[in-house]
């Protein structure tokens, strides 16, 4: 059956695709219906139909989803991922497809992230192959190779076939993501991801439904990330009102604390943006007190993030047991770093997790 609801910008979409991972994140059921696993909400469609995130859709009983081209292409500071524990100082050529499986009212990447959902989205796709994006990486000599700008778990498929091309030269790669992830698409794509960046965005059910997931969802694929030993850290984008009370930072520190101290929790300042627009943006001191409440959870390696100069020494890593600065920044510069090459504490000799080398 012909897919329905394809204007001319989906039909443009739905050319560039390919059969999604059978057996692995979708599976045929009788009536040409399909499951889907490439996220939590683990979509049943029905032949002629698109899942939640409107990318992967079910033509005659097979699944079929993005594959071959980008709708945003930059290489930028590994920073700005935010990755702080990964290749300081280095780049990241970051790709991005069309679509999400949330609909955040502030997404900041919102003509990619709500492609098909919202019509002022219309970001135009852009043909490539993995070879050709390696090949940009090399010439930016940049040290990883990423996936973010829309819902990287949605178009697994993709990232995939190009970690794998990038795995070959000696890249890194990683993943910067909502975390709404089942077991089945993290094992897919764990023998090609070293990295992983989650946002968590709040600690409340009520606040995730308003933006389209669940919490308990997100709160498992952070576990299952760390379970399986992708590096990962965690962002939590600040708001006004919508979760920045003590209690609830409280509650993200100490679940982040629960499954390990050493988790680097990025608390960063939001700018009205999209849909939002009502709060105000979220100031300084709002950052500095969430990450108090971090070192008061146990937590060893907190940001206060995107303010540069104005958040004292939560722009740079310390060790945990001397105190001693060992990476100072300035935003997504790295004024001094004396950690990268050994991983230790230069004074006491103190092992700093991360990838360093």
């Amino acid at each position: 059956m012909a897919v329905k609801e394809a204007g001319p910008f989906a039909q443009a979409l739905d050319r560039r695709v390919t059969e999604g991972a059978l057996g692995t994140l979708y599976e045929k059921l009788p009536g040409n219906k399909v499951r889907c696993y490439a996220c939590a909400h683990q979509c049943l469609i029905l032949d002629g139909l698109r899942g939640i995130c409107k990318v992967r859709y079910n033509q005659g009983g097979t699944l079929m989803v993005p594959h071959g081209y980008v709708g945003a292409l930059q290489c930028d500071p590994t920073e700005k991922k935010p990755f702080f524990h990964v290749f300081p100082g280095s780049d990241a050529l970051t790709m991005g497809m069309l679509g999400c499986d949330l609909h955040c009212s502030y997404c900041q990447n919102w003509v990619t992230s709500q492609a098909l959902r919202d019509p002022g989205a219309l970001s135009e796709p852009m043909d490539v192959s993995p070879r050709q994006l390696v090949d940009i990486a090399q010439r930016y000599d940049a040290k990883l190779v990423a996936t973010s700008y829309n819902e990287p778990l949605i178009t697994s498929e993709w990232a995939v076939d190009v970690f794998k091309e990038a795995k070959r030269r000696g890249f890194t790669t990683a993943y910067i993501s909502n975390g709404n992830a089942t077991r089945r698409v993290l094992e897919y794509i764990r023998p090609w991801t070293n990295c992983y960046k989650i946002d968590l965005k709040s600690m409340r059910d009520k606040n995730y439904r308003s933006l389209g997931g669940k919490l308990e969802n997100i709160l498992n694929g952070i576990r299952m990330v760390h379970e399986m030993g992708f590096w990962l850290e965690i962002v939590t984008l600040t708001i006004p009102g919508f979760n920045d009370s003590d209690e609830e930072l409280g509650d993200i520190a100490a679940f982040l604390a629960g499954i390990s101290p050493a988790i680097p929790w990025h608390v960063t300042a939001f700018h009205k943006d999209y849909k939002m627009l009502d709060p105000d943006n979220t100031p300084a001191e709002t950052l500095i007190r969430g990450a108090k409440i971090g070192e008061a959870a146990g937590l060893q390696y907190i940001y206060a993030g995107n303010l540069p100069g104005r958040v004292g020494e939560y722009e740079n890593t310390r060790c945990p047991r001397c105190q001693t600065t060992l990476i100072r920044r300035f935003g997504y510069r790295i004024l001094e770093d004396r950690l990268s090459g050994t991983g230790r504490c230069f004074k006491c000799g103190n092992s700093i997790p991360g990838v360093w080398n």
